[in-house]
């Protein structure tokens, strides 16, 4: 996996709200990046059956505004 995306799912922000969700830590990123705008449509790649299922249950992962402001102050 390349150096961004470990700087994402690595970060303890992100394991840690993954954890409190009960999503992957990719979900967790999804979700918050989803949320940032109505504009913003995410187009995921997927190298498995798996991943195309855990993108598809981003829509159900409400990010609550708590959440959304710590991931914000997080990658500010």
């Amino acid at each position: 996996m390349d150096r961004p995306r470990r700087v994402i799912f690595d970060n303890p922000t992100v394991i840690r709200l993954a954890r409190e969700y009960g999503a992957t830590p990719a979900q967790i990123a999804l979700s918050w990046l989803a949320g940032l705008s109505e504009n913003v449509l995410l187009i995921p790649g997927t190298a498995s059956l798996q991943h195309l299922r855990e993108n598809v249950t981003v829509e159900r992962i409400e990010l609550d505004d708590d959440a959304m402001g710590q991931l914000d102050a997080a990658f500010s």
